[in-house]
């Protein structure tokens, strides 16, 4: 035993982590490639191995061994066997079964043959078999590659997928060594590395897979330089179409691809372009529930060389099944944490591609790509007089009493003067606390309903300082770039999201000049339903090394 090793490897597949000792940081580095963190009390973090944090870990190039060596180096006691025999097996299985193509066939490959006869005789399986080529491999139908694969996870075994893509039409452009604005432009180091370890010099074990980036250390860019790399006609998915503009604007400055060959596909417009950048909802609507899809042609209207799935957490489920089905197409799945609130994250793995870059938000934030982020939860209690409402309210009900709480506007105005001149967004989930917000304040709001027009006005007033602050409902979660921002007021939330928490965040993240610094605040009622829900919503940011400093409502009226 040697007390100043900061874990404890538990048998059941659960690692504990001490915050106090000196090699925490270390550790908490050693670990998280590999293990998922789970809970985060003050003094004892507690991390899960599960299977599919393995197989990503072994798709990054992460050997069992050095598994093993990093738990062996940070771990109290000895490391149970079970333990041990879990993860032998778990990474073993990653590679163990793989997808070829071969004299136009598409084969399923083993070397393990019994496995692969009891694999074949699944009945889910049958049906996407075309025949027998030896013991170890089995000709599969072609187009249903996605669904094989989906099929295999679900029963643990993830497919290595090297059957190779199709080149799509070309695309060729250049980037630009200063953009159109007048800024000196190159990729940075950490997204260039995220762009080779998509695209793996261009071999079958590339083209497929997701890159974890925290917001403000530029995803588009890394989208920029696959595209520039693989020089061909590209269909870009986002969030909304704000988004779209964002993303047709940083392609215009950084490449010298023309206004013309880029198009939008939204909801007030259908052009379909060399570049085509469109949103998720355009894709999945349908006029009735039971009828199809109307837009999913888009997917075949071009012979697109590479899809682009921008906040790929946030994939809805028909989309997934729409990109089962093309899964000759390269793809890059961009996003600030995998977390999905779905639990879909094995639907990711199988077909945007497994885990092939992630870069912990501390490490870009010691080197100033992103700000140094100071996190605050504000703890106030309910007033009296909604108190036996919140008692006999039910579960949800009790959440949005506890998430409207009027005292926080007290705690928001405190916080504004205590930042006077900062850039600072108030964000919240209800619109009625919003606008009560606005109301108070007199600074505009932004919610679904606001034009997308005005929208854009009020998102280029603040960046250039026109205005000082602005109160956005969930709208802006995703894909905005405010990069002033440096203070983000949340008084309420999505339950228990931690991927939205990790996107408020970013929404102030983005590199300052001067003191790169930003300052998060989130207002909570405490011993509520909503501070059980705030811990939950924590867990991705603890796991990245953020601290949140607790204040109950005496320590911040000192303070503040």
């Amino acid at each position: 035993m040697t007390k100043t090793r900061p874990i404890i490897v538990q048998s059941d597949n659960t690692i504990l982590l001490e915050v106090d000792n000196p090699n925490f940081e270390n550790a908490r580095d050693a670990i998280s490639p590999f293990a998922e963190l789970e809970k985060s009390p003050e003094h004892i973090h507690t991390y899960r191995v599960t299977p599919l944090s393995l197989w990503n870990a072994a798709s990054a190039g992460l050997t069992t061994g050095a598994i093993i060596d990093a738990l062996g180096r940070y771990s109290r006691y000895d490391i149970p066997e079970i333990v041990l025999t879990t993860i032998a097996e778990q990474m073993r299985r990653y590679g163990l079964i793989r997808l070829v193509k071969k004299d136009g066939r598409m084969l399923l490959v083993s070397s393990d043959s019994l496995l692969l006869n009891e694999i074949v005789r699944d009945r889910k399986i049958q049906s996407y078999i075309a025949g027998t080529v030896d013991e170890f491999t089995v000709e599969v139908k072609a187009d249903l590659r996605g669904h094989i694969k989906q099929a295999l996870i679900k029963m643990g075994f993830p497919v290595e997928d090297t059957a190779g893509y199709e080149e799509g039409d070309p695309l060729v452009f250049g980037l630009r060594s200063t953009a159109l604005s007048g800024n000196p432009f190159v990729i940075r180091d950490y997204q260039q590395s995220a762009v080779n370890a998509f695209y793996r010099g261009g071999g079958p074990d590339g083209g497929s897979g997701v890159v974890v980036l925290p917001c403000g250390a530029g995803k588009t860019m890394v989208g920029i330089g696959a595209m520039s790399l693989l020089q061909t006609e590209t269909l870009i998915l986002v969030t909304n179409t704000v988004a779209i503009r964002q993303w047709r604007e940083e392609l215009l400055d950084k490449t010298d691809i023309p206004p013309e060959m880029i198009g939008e596909f939204s909801g007030e417009k259908k052009e379909v372009k060399s570049v085509t950048v469109a949103t998720y909802n355009i894709l999945t609507y349908r006029k009735k529930k039971n009828e199809s899809f109307l837009h999913f042609d888009l997917f075949r209207s071009k012979n697109w060389g590479l899809i682009i799935y921008d906040e790929v957490h946030l994939l809805p489920a028909p989309v997934f099944r729409m990109t089962s089905e093309i899964q000759s197409k390269r793809r890059l799945g961009l996003t600030a944490t995998l977390i999905r609130e779905d639990g879909m994250e094995a639907d990711v793995f199988s077909l945007i591609g497994p885990k092939k870059y992630d870069m912990p938000w501390k490490i870009l934030e010691k080197s100033n790509w992103i700000a140094e982020a100071i996190c605050t939860e504000i703890r106030i209690e309910l007033p009296e007089h909604l108190r036996y409402q919140y008692s006999i309210a039910k579960d949800r009900e009790k959440f949005r009493i506890s998430s409207e709480n009027e005292d926080k506007i007290d705690i928001a105005r405190t916080i504004l003067d205590h930042h006077q001149g900062a850039s600072v967004l108030i964000i919240g989930q209800y619109i009625s606390q919003l606008e009560e917000l606005a109301r108070r304040f007199r600074y505009p709001l932004i919610t679904g309903a606001t034009p997308i027009s005005e929208r854009e006005t009020l998102y280029s007033d603040f960046k250039k300082g026109n205005i000082k602050a602005l109160i956005v409902s969930k709208v802006a979660n995703f894909s905005i770039d405010l990069p002033d921002a440096n203070v983000a007021i949340q008084v309420s939330g999505t339950f228990g999201s931690r991927q939205e928490e990790a996107q408020r965040l970013g929404r102030i993240l983005r590199p300052k000049k001067g003191e790169n610094r930003a300052y998060f605040y989130t207002i909570i009622t405490s011993n509520s339903v909503e501070e059980k829900f705030a811990h939950n919503r924590q867990l991705f940011l603890t796991e990245q090394g953020y601290t949140y400093v607790i204040l109950n409502r005496e320590m911040f009226n000192e303070r503040y």
